[in-house]
């Protein structure tokens, strides 16, 4: 080994580059000025401490990201020319940036409000490029935004945090980042999305018009505490001749919880660009929303004294703060006027033995309902469906959950009724052939409702498995698709039978087909029964991607289903599906060519809305409700013209409210104004509600 380099000497050769003279070091990488002879030109080459090879996962980790790096191509990204390792010492090639860094510009003093939003302005496109490819960061900071020659600024560095295992001890595990610019979630150990590199970029900001940055304190560690605990401070007492309105832009920039923060670096960048040229025909207040940091609250002084962190007991106080709130105001403030049933859970007709469950009273809010929106598609006036329509799309009746309740109302959202009270987590919630009887999975039980007769009966129940996520019945009623223990099974839709069974012997004992290639975790059906569509977990190290495969089942009693189409696999990529979440939380299929699936970004399964068209193989963006984010549980109507999904406008943050869209899909990309299904306020009292729409039949 080099013995220059090991004792962090200025080498005189790091592979093929020459060193000239070292620009930079830090805990770390040193960073020396190098010229490449082969393309005559100068560069900027980092090399990675020796420490780091004492990791014998290193070596594999640092030539897998450092691929992934080298591919992001961006105007506004410092490119890297090449990767290497020099006697055992791993190195990066990338352009050399003769500009200096907004590390060494902060050092001459604060920035103006228009330079800053020059610089961000630049750089927030790369970011959000990085993002879609799920590239994070994790050390956004001013040592890290470069700039030319023309002052022309540029990111640099991503992921090389993540690549090297730089860990700095701030909260007694490893945490990776710099603690003046690190989110909460991510000072936490917590997982992270592109929203912590938004608040850093928020820290950065804050720093850029002060001069100063948001926390300081005497270790890492405190300093990371404060990201946690402390309410981000008024850039107004730093600096008053910023406009008032900088203040609620940075508390939304560096709110606590990433929901509530600017969810791309774009939509910050043209705020702050907003504030910057004094735009006075956008309300800033209304636009970011919120006017004060948010804080959690402090914990109640009864709690018992366990080995847990602080901000474990804030959570809990608020948590607890919240559930006493609600059961006292539901108690107090009982909902006037609220169509509810109260059906009993009676025992399965397969006579299983299980407690009845109480009907217990919810809190719901008054139907008051007025018609609902369907899209025009030509005029920005919204069109209300006319009140008694009987039916639109082929369907006639709308149910799905809400409140951990199985709910149905008509197309145009009236009569809305509460078929359950239970409040036990439902899922796969499908019609019955005989259109008056719903079904559905309860834990790891198949529950029925008689509409007509308000009866709840336990059909079956797999207590042994570890898995049950897949239950689908065929379009014409004579099949089941399930998945036990992620192994899919195709059986006849027979219920006395099925209701005998309770584990996968049962299962294959019905007769049908059987399939454990890969691990299913949903299933549709095609309109003839000849095909079917899982979302099965393939396998990529350690990490399990979703991808849909299409598959002829016609022979599946004899042979492996044949592979008729996979995606999104190499076909095309999706804002949201990434590195970080590869997963598609829900879809649907009109059981002929037509795809509709959503990317998860929020609230566990909210994301970026896509079909895909296995003919042209090709995806498609949808957007109808003109904000990019976020939708989940699109599913067609019965004659696959219309479908229905929920939305979530991902700007609010938040304070975002789930609305209920029913679309002609024909006029999507027409420049067609749509409006929400009309629902009472707050109807759904939880943000992360997955309502996994049924639509019945008028046939």
């Amino acid at each position: 080994m080099d013995k220059t380099i090991k004792s962090q000497k200025e080498p005189k050769k790091v592979g093929r580059y020459i060193i000239k003279s070292e620009l930079g070091r830090g805990g770390m990488a040193t960073v020396y000025l190098g010229y490449d002879e082969r393309f005559e030109r100068e560069v900027a080459v980092k090399v990675l401490p020796a420490e780091f090879l004492h990791d014998p996962q290193f070596s594999v980790r640092f030539n897998r990201e450092a691929k992934i790096i080298a591919t992001l191509e961006h105007p506004a990204i410092v490119p890297v020319y090449d990767v290497g390792e020099t006697d055992g010492l791993p190195y990066f090639v990338m352009r050399y940036m003769s500009g200096g860094s907004l590390a060494d510009l902060l050092a001459k003093g604060e920035l103006s409000l228009k330079e800053t939003a020059r610089i961000i302005s630049a750089i927030a496109p790369a970011l959000d490029e990085a993002h879609s490819r799920g590239i994070i960061h994790r050390d956004l900071k001013p040592a890290n935004i470069l700039f030319g020659s023309s002052k022309q600024p540029y990111l640099s560095d991503f992921g090389i945090a993540k690549i090297s295992g730089s860990q700095t001890n701030v909260t007694g595990s490893a945490i990776i980042g710099t603690p003046a610019y690190m989110s909460p979630e991510q000072a936490q150990g917590k997982e992270i999305d592109g929203r912590s590199d938004i608040y850093a970029l928020g820290a950065i900001i804050y720093r850029m018009l002060t001069g100063i940055r948001p926390f300081e304190g005497d270790t890492p560690m405190s300093m990371a505490i404060k990201h946690i605990t402390d309410p981000t401070p008024d850039i107004l007492r730093e600096n008053p001749d910023l406009p008032s309105s900088t203040t609620a832009f940075i508390y939304k920039a560096m709110e606590k919880d990433p929901d509530g923060r600017f969810q791309t670096a774009v939509e910050l960048a043209e705020i702050l660009s907003a504030l910057a040229v004094g735009d006075d025909t956008i309300d800033f207040q209304t636009l970011l929303g919120r006017t004060k940091p948010s804080l959690p609250k402090a914990a109640p002084k009864s709690l018992p004294k366990k080995k847990k962190s602080k901000i474990g007991w804030i959570a809990a106080g608020v948590v607890l703060v919240g559930v006493v709130g609600m059961g006292l105001l539901s108690i107090l403030f009982p909902p006037p006027n609220t169509a509810k049933r109260s059906p009993t859970p009676t025992t399965s007709v397969a006579s299983i033995s299980t407690a009845n469950q109480p009907a217990l009273p919810i809190s719901s809010p008054t139907v008051d309902v007025t018609p609902s929106i369907v899209p025009s598609a030509s005029s920005p006036t919204e069109t209300p469906i006319a009140d008694g329509l009987d039916s639109l799309g082929g369907a006639d009746k709308i149910a799905f959950i809400a409140n951990n309740n199985v709910w149905m109302m008509n197309i145009d959202g009236s009569d809305l009724l509460q078929l359950t009270t239970d409040g036990a987590t439902k899922s796969k919630l499908q019609w019955l052939p005989d259109n008056k009887t719903l079904i559905y999975v309860v834990g790891k039980c198949v529950q029925t409702m008689d509409t007509e007769a308000d009866r709840v009966d336990v059909l079956t129940c797999f207590d042994q498995a570890e898995y049950f996520e897949a239950f689908q019945i065929s379009p014409n009623g004579e099949q089941i698709a399930v998945s036990l223990n992620r192994e899919l099974f195709i059986v006849p839709l027979d219920l006395e039978k099925f209701s005998e069974a309770r584990d996968r012997n049962h299962l294959a004992a019905m007769g049908g087909c059987f399939y454990d290639e890969v691990p299913i975790r949903d299933v549709r059906w095609s309109n003839d029964e000849k095909q079917m569509a899982v979302i099965f977990l393939d396998v990529a190290g350690s990490r399990h991607i979703d991808t849909i495969r299409v598959m002829d089942i016609t022979k599946c009693k004899s042979a492996l289903p044949d592979r008729l189409d996979e995606f999104p696999a190499e076909r095309f990529t999706m804002s949201g599906y990434n590195s970080a979440h590869p997963v598609i939380p829900d879809f649907d299929w009109d059981g002929g060519n037509l795809f509709l699936m959503n990317t998860f970004k929020r609230n566990d399964g909210f994301g970026y809305f896509y079909t895909y068209n296995t003919s042209s193989h090709k995806a498609l963006a949808l957007n109808p409700a003109k904000s990019t984010c976020c939708y989940r549980d699109a599913r067609w109507s019965p004659d696959k013209s219309h479908f229905i999904v929920a939305f979530q406008d991902i700007a609010l943050g938040a304070e975002a409210k789930i609305e209920l869209y029913y679309l002609l899909y024909g006029t999507l990309g027409t420049g067609a104004t749509y409006a929400p299904i009309t629902m009472p306020e707050d109807f759904f009292a939880n943000p992360k509600e997955s309502p996994q729409f049924a639509l019945r039949s008028a046939q």
